[in-house]
């Protein structure tokens, strides 16, 4: 299928640089509709808004949602709390404070949207929405990464294969990267742009950590779990959450999914979970519409139509 249409805009400046956002609107235009903000993956330090599945994406406009995918900072030259948290907390401010709004109707395709925005609705691949000042109206999260205690977090993972003679020197080229970068390498989800390259010193860097089960010495070193575990930051006003997680994830174990969902529960969150039978990590990259995977993962956007 066809990519569905989207125009970008900037949610924020830092110093000179721009950070972005495409917007996709669904093609009948009346008032009151609720916004998604879909979260594209890649360990914190890859991926960009282009990475997010379409098919995913045209059954949220089919819905009548209007789906926000979101550029970031990119780990490691900023670390998890002042880059992909912050940016995805200024998002939401942005779109709180009427800056969506004001964007679709200042565009001149879009000159009959007014007072568009009622709910909103997190679909992310890693920890960022579950940790924001301001409640959403609910979450879907997609095998992302939480309990960063667990001993999973230090644990190497053979199966990822990295070529030999990667030198430290070459990976560590990243942190030249200047401004911080907000799109970068392989995707880890969504649309799939072929096999990691190697001569890529982001793509190494990254993938070499979490083979070397060092990705989070990478991309939050401090260790304060407490600010950025969405595991240590469940309440009984935490916003209704689903998850959806493969059986056979063999980069975010099913397991700490379930763990989570047991928090959730004792907190008395409204939540649920959908496992994927045999699926692993990333399963979004190349499930097929009307799939028994798709089916599942689709009971995530059926838990949030019901919260509208």
């Amino acid at each position: 299928m066809d990519s569905p249409a989207c125009f970008q805009v900037i949610y924020k400046h830092v110093g000179q640089q721009k950070i972005d956002v495409d917007v996709y609107l669904p093609s009948s235009q009346i008032s009151k509709r609720p916004v998604l903000i879909n979260i594209h993956g890649g360990a914190f330090m890859l991926g960009s808004s282009k990475m997010v599945n379409r098919h995913q994406v045209q059954d949220f406009l089919n819905r009548g949602w209007i789906v926000l995918a979101p550029n970031h900072r990119l780990c490691p030259q900023v670390n998890l709390l002042e880059g992909p948290i912050q940016d995805c907390r200024d998002l939401l401010a942005w779109v709180y404070d009427g800056g969506l709004e004001r964007e679709i109707n200042e565009t001149a395709c879009y000159p009959r949207y007014r007072s568009c925005l009622c709910f909103w609705h997190v679909l992310g691949r890693h920890s960022s929405p579950l940790l924001v000042p301001r409640p959403v109206a609910g979450i879907y999260d997609m095998y992302g990464p939480c309990n960063f205690s667990d001993s999973f977090w230090t644990t190497k993972l053979p199966h990822l294969k990295v070529p030999a003679g990667l030198s430290e020197s070459f990976m560590n080229k990243v942190f030249e990267e200047c401004p911080v970068p907000i799109t970068g390498g392989v995707s880890l989800e969504g649309q799939s742009t072929g096999p990691p390259d190697f001569s890529d010193p982001r793509q190494a860097y990254a993938l070499m950590r979490l083979a070397n089960g060092t990705l989070l010495d990478a991309i939050f070193p401090s260790k304060d779990w407490d600010v950025v575990d969405p595991a240590r930051n469940i309440s009984p006003y935490f916003p209704p959450t689903f998850i959806a997680h493969g059986t056979a994830d063999s980069k975010v174990p099913i397991g700490l999914s379930r763990e989570l969902l047991r928090i959730l529960k004792d907190h008395g969150v409204h939540c649920g979970m959908s496992e994927i039978p045999e699926e692993d990590h990333t399963f979004a990259a190349k499930m097929q519409v009307g799939s028994r995977t798709w089916e599942l993962q689709r009971l995530g956007f059926d838990f949030l139509e019901s919260l509208i």
